[in-house]
């Protein structure tokens, strides 16, 4: 059974492979991994309510973790109401095929419905060929393209 719940401080080693396999997936290790400063304030993030960062895990029933999700709100110039951006959501590889990124995908909705949020959105790279396949069952694809541009 996999059942979704907030993060807690207590589980930072348990999260902590997790989201290296999440940076790991997008080419985030060894040269290009993540500063260990960016990992230290996410994590801080999380726990601290004046930021508008959170974070859910799925867990077996024994209270390991199988995978993560991270989101945050902000303001929309084409909504009242905040919008959520699901950011990282992460899978063990072993464990993958189980329902784990579903259960936490709509543990997402969840909260944001709860909150008042009406959009959920996130991006993903186009090689993701399995996580499309599930995104397209649980989202619509609305043919946006993603650009970027790191100010130095």
């Amino acid at each position: 059974m996999i059942e979704t719940r907030p993060l807690q401080p207590t589980d930072r080693a348990a999260w902590q492979p997790l989201w290296e396999g999440y940076n790991a997936f997008y080419g985030r290790s060894g040269e290009t991994a993540l500063p260990a400063a960016v990992t230290e304030t996410t994590w801080a993030r999380f726990f601290d309510t004046a930021e508008p960062v959170y974070a859910l895990v799925a867990v077996d029933e024994h209270g390991q973790l199988l995978g993560l999700v991270h989101y945050l709100y902000h303001r929309s110039t084409t909504r009242i109401e905040l919008t959520c951006y699901l950011q990282d959501l992460f899978t063990a590889p072993e464990l993958r095929g189980r329902g784990i990124a579903r259960a936490l995908i709509e543990a997402v909705y969840a909260v944001a419905h709860e909150t008042g949020v009406k959009r959920v959105y996130w991006q993903t790279h186009t090689t993701n060929g399995a996580g499309r396949a599930l995104y397209d069952k649980v989202a619509q694809h609305l043919g946006f393209i993603v650009y970027s541009h790191d100010v130095a």
